[in-house]
């Protein structure tokens, strides 16, 4: 039975070229890709720019965040090619970042890339302590996305309202509260034998944002129509406290996680919004090194793999014809890169815990097929698509030119230091055909659409806009692909091929 469309056609096409003493698919440098996908980070920043700052086209930007309430609320990382910040995505890129960093630490230090790691965790980690300003108080937007999607400026000019949204006891948002606490929870463990007092404080602040979001349950609505929650906050309690066990020991949060464990339900995606994936996959873990009363995440997670898996039986997410995950046209890339982050974790956890297969109705599949999938949606994204197109600006020799970003269109203060408003960048800027000024280097975009075809065109914002949340998920994976021998890669994809026909 076929394993999949990859396996059938992409990897099928592989085994034919190595019997013919060809290579087999494009062979790509992850470290670069990993490297790249962290530069990313530098220029999304806000706030005063370090003196080590690498994306020189960036300026200081935003330095007055937070005086309408006298608060300080400078920093951290605009959210994708606006320049709004949004803490609860923000959060959730610190989380994966911080979870790259803990779970694949030798290979990101082998490709020279932990230090950078690191900073780009601690750049974010600090905006999310400053924006917690009293243990039932949480900023979570700094910026009003109506009149700045309106506006096409640098950040560095930008004159658009920097209205501030909160969350607070009387007006609660569980889902960002509880994304803030995985996120310094997991920042936590980064930092732990790197600097045990800034760890220390990561955790309690942590420990204190999940108090506040389980105490005081309420869906997030604040800053919509830009980021709703359709998923609820169960996903993100559960997310949290796996993360708060990981990084106290405390056995509190297991005991959570295993009375609640009700809320985990079975799904098709990973993202911003839903969660239950990321806390099944690390749940499924302890359950798998003895932690029996955990079996529920381990049962979920097995379908999360399903229901992505071609060939399965309760496959969910379908493929482009050359064998892309499709899960929807918006910016699709980013539910590419954190399923992707996903399978290959969960491929190593069924690895170590000595685990042959997923089972999947009648179908099975063994790690090595789930990491070939994954390691083939890495491919596809770094270039071995229908258009040799790498959808990471600044990777391989063919990458998009037109990012729909603000800052990347319009020309560097350094170049340009006249001021450039909403009018001069809309019509001068924005609707140039002209590439970028600016190469946003890292930059993954949202991607083709369903029938693998892609325009360069700024002005499509599904497919051309950035966020920091695709190269979060993204570093994960790269860092996973890292360290793999070509023969063992060989030895994977002949297997995939073999079960395939």
């Amino acid at each position: 039975m076929a394993c999949s469309l990859i396996v059938g056609r992409l990897l099928l096409c592989c085994l034919l070229a190595s019997s013919l003493g060809l290579p087999c698919l494009t062979a790509f440098d992850y470290g670069d890709a990993l490297g790249k996908a962290i530069l990313f980070f530098e220029g999304q920043r806000s706030g005063m720019l370090p003196a080590n700052q690498r994306a020189m086209w960036r300026g200081d930007s935003a330095l007055s965040d937070g005086m309408p309430d006298n608060v300080n609320l400078q920093g951290g990382y605009y959210d994708a090619g606006d320049n709004v910040k949004f803490l609860w995505p923000m959060a959730f890129s610190v989380s994966l970042l911080s979870w790259a960093a803990i779970e694949y630490e030798t290979q990101i230090s082998s490709a020279n890339q932990l230090c950078y790691l690191h900073s780009a965790i601690r750049w974010g980690a600090d905006f999310i302590l400053s924006a917690h300003t009293s243990p039932s108080t949480l900023y979570t937007q700094v910026g009003d996305g109506n009149s700045d999607h309106k506006c096409w400026e640098r950040p560095e000019d930008m004159d658009t309202p920097r209205t501030l949204f909160k969350i607070t006891s009387t007006s609660p948002g569980s889902e960002a509260a509880a994304e803030a606490a995985a996120a310094l929870a997991a920042a936590s463990v980064v930092f732990k034998g790197i600097d045990s007092n800034y760890s220390a404080k990561l955790l309690g602040r942590s420990q204190v944002l999940f108090e506040f979001a389980d105490q005081y349950r309420g869906s997030y609505q604040a800053s919509c129509p830009f980021y709703c929650s359709y998923s609820g906050y169960q996903d993100e309690l559960l997310w949290a406290a796996a993360w708060l066990y990981k990084a106290s020991g405390d056995s509190k949060y297991l005991s959570y996680v295993s009375e609640n464990q009700e809320w985990s339900q079975t799904v098709s995606e990973f993202s911003w919004d839903n969660k239950f994936a990321g806390a099944q996959a690390l749940l499924a873990k302890e359950f798998l090194v003895g932690k029996e009363h955990l079996g529920k995440f381990k049962n979920d997670i097995d379908s999360f793999v399903c229901a992505l898996m071609p060939g399965s039986s309760s496959r969910q997410i379908q493929t482009t014809p050359a064998g892309l995950l499709y899960t929807r046209d918006s910016a699709n890339l980013q539910y590419v890169t954190s399923a992707t982050g996903i399978l290959l974790f969960y491929s190593k956890t069924l690895n170590a815990a000595g685990i042959d297969v997923v089972q999947c109705g009648s179908v099975k599949f063994s790690a090595s097929q789930i990491r070939a999938l994954a390691k083939s949606q890495v491919d596809y994204i770094l270039g071995e698509n229908p258009m040799r197109m790498s959808y990471m600006v600044g990777f391989g020799p063919k990458y998009p030119t037109q990012l729909h970003h603000r800052g990347a269109s319009i020309p560097s203060m350094r170049t340009h230091p006249s001021k450039v408003n909403c009018n001069e960048g809309e019509a001068t800027w924005f609707s140039s055909g002209k590439p970028n000024p600016n190469t946003h280097v890292g930059a993954i975009v949202g991607g083709p659409n369903s029938n693998d075809q892609f325009n360069d065109v700024r002005s499509d914002y599904s497919h051309l806009e950035p966020a920091t949340y695709n190269n979060a998920a993204f570093v994960v994976s790269a860092a996973a692909l890292l360290g793999r021998s070509e023969n063992e890669v060989t030895n994977t994809s002949k297997e995939s091929v073999h079960q395939s026909i």
